[in-house]
């Protein structure tokens, strides 16, 4: 099993920046990508980006441009830089994983965007 810890969540201004992180532990393998994905109230679980072990990356379309993802292989661990944030970005962020055979969750954590 893995879990996964997520941290760097809270409240930042429109225009600011948050970092999140979040870290793979327990019984590892092969890890082929890790990601994020959002929620927001009343609404489906999206894509935020992913990034896989080779270092190509994907985002989702109102992320481009603001967001960036990187990870330390090492450390199991990847990262989302959040810049340019918007009140639209607040959501409840989630860790993911395809570790060996499985996909893992994080337990996710509350970012909100307001002045």
């Amino acid at each position: 099993q893995v879990q996964l810890v997520e941290s760097g969540g809270g409240l930042a201004q429109p225009g600011g920046s948050l970092r999140l992180s979040c870290a793979a532990s327990g019984s590892i393998g092969k890890i082929y990508f890790m990601g994020w994905y959002r929620q927001a109230p009343g609404s489906q679980r999206d894509l935020v980006a992913v990034i896989n072990s080779v270092g190509n990356t994907n985002y989702g379309d109102s992320m481009k441009g603001r967001f960036t993802i990187s990870r330390d292989n090492a450390k199991n661990t990847v990262f989302l830089q959040m810049d340019s944030l918007e009140p639209e970005d607040t959501a409840v962020y989630y860790c993911n994983t395809r570790a060996d055979e499985s996909y893992y969750w994080g337990q996710g954590t509350q970012v909100t965007v307001s002045s």
